[in-house]
């Protein structure tokens, strides 16, 4: 028994890091353009962003070759600034936009960039393992209207929950 447990928590930890089906992951990707402040333009809910505004995510280079995360957002209610940090891998090799993140070690979830200014790392689509996670980042605090208006329609066709975006304050 003890035995099928285990099993079943490996599958579900290696399932956190994966992508949704029918998704693909960026390729030509270069996690070096990739670093730096992105600013969250839109997200779908979740617990862990819920509420707050302003929210932006800083990537660095790590020494053991990962990213350093730092994800930051304000809390209007509370009128303080909540701050998480963590670590990312690629986890497709180099060339793909596809990384698995963790807040709370030992459990990883997946990063999949699935669109993204590859001229001047401008903009992405991110997703997570399921089609619950998405976000619309930017180097600014806001987006050109037609830039979002075409990523919302492609997350829309890949089967995300557009209608339930929230647009977040800067």
């Amino acid at each position: 028994m003890h035995g099928k447990i285990m099993i079943a928590l490996l599958l579900f930890i290696a399932g956190c890091t994966g992508i949704p089906e029918n998704i693909e992951p960026v390729k030509g990707f270069d996690v070096n353009r990739y670093l730096g402040t992105w600013y969250e333009i839109a997200r779908l809910d979740h617990s862990f962003e819920r509420g707050l505004t302003m929210v932006t995510a800083e990537y660095s280079l790590r020494d053991d070759g990962g990213i350093d995360v730092v994800n930051r957002g304000f809390d209007p209610r509370r009128k303080t600034w909540k701050k998480a940090f963590g670590k990312a891998y690629l986890v497709a090799g180099p060339g793909t936009g596809r990384l698995k993140v963790s807040f709370f070690w030992p459990f990883y979830g997946g990063y999949n960039i699935i669109d993204l200014d590859k001229d001047k790392y401008s903009y992405a689509l991110v997703c997570g393992p399921g089609k619950n996670y998405l976000w619309l980042l930017a180097r600014q605090p806001k987006m050109e209207e037609s830039t979002k208006a075409r990523l919302i329609m492609k997350a829309k066709v890949l089967g995300f929950d557009t209608d339930r975006l929230i647009f977040v304050e800067h």
